[in-house]
């Protein structure tokens, strides 16, 4: 059982990776964006209290998250566990250790998907998705053969994300720089940090992953 966490901005492909993992590993993706989404509706204890911060407008508090991430360790105990999105801040890093020491289980790796920033901002202001299937494009390096129809099914719903452009992709990068990257060398400090090449194409991210999850399972045996 091999728990990680994927650490990059937005865009490095942590989404990508995860599912991957989730595939071909089994592993269990731990998303807090979807796990708020499904206590919500979920009708528990802790899910009335999410539902009560949330319709509020006010943030979920860390202790929640971290309350909502102990139930879903709780409930598994054959699969390791992908962190996606969480920790985003040096408390949370803390919080989440103490969750694992309490547990008794550990953190293999934190590997860092790293970017050009430039070259993140090229790739995300191009990309747009089929609405129907899903299939991701871009306008440089992965156009649709047929403008306005996408090659998987033929639907002409092709659509971009609202933030998916310069402005806003810069915002969402300085947060990262302001709150998350202090984790590098948080994870680093403690012998937990690989690095691989966020822009690199997507099945030689797979294959780099794979690697430092070999060498994590290696040490750890």
């Amino acid at each position: 059982m091999t728990n990680i966490i994927l650490l990059g901005p937005p865009g490095a492909g942590k989404g990508t990776q995860a599912r991957r993992l989730v595939e071909e590993r089994g592993m269990v993706q731990l998303s807090t964006g979807d796990m708020l989404r499904e206590a919500r509706t979920s009708g528990t204890e802790m899910g009335k209290k999410v539902a009560e911060v949330m319709d509020r407008g006010d943030l979920v508090t860390d202790e929640i998250v971290i309350g909502l991430i102990e139930e879903r360790l709780a409930g598994n105990h054959g699969s390791g566990f992908i962190f996606d999105g969480f920790p985003r801040t040096l408390a949370q890093a803390d919080a989440l250790g103490a969750l694992l020491g309490r547990t008794g289980r550990q953190l293999d790796a934190v590997i860092e998907m790293r970017v050009d920033d430039e070259a993140l901002v090229d790739r995300i202001t191009g990309r747009f998705t089929c609405g129907q299937c899903g299939e991701v494009y871009h306008d440089k390096t992965q156009p649709t053969a047929k403008e306005g129809v996408c090659d998987v099914c033929g639907s002409t719903d092709l659509r971009r994300r609202a933030d998916d452009n310069e402005e806003s992709l810069r915002q969402r990068l300085m947060e990262y720089y302001k709150k998350t990257s202090p984790l590098i060398g948080y994870y680093y400090a403690l012998g937990d940090l690989f690095t691989v090449d966020g822009l690199a194409p997507i099945e030689d991210v797979a294959a780099a992953i794979d690697g430092v999850l070999k060498q994590a399972e290696a040490g750890r045996g």
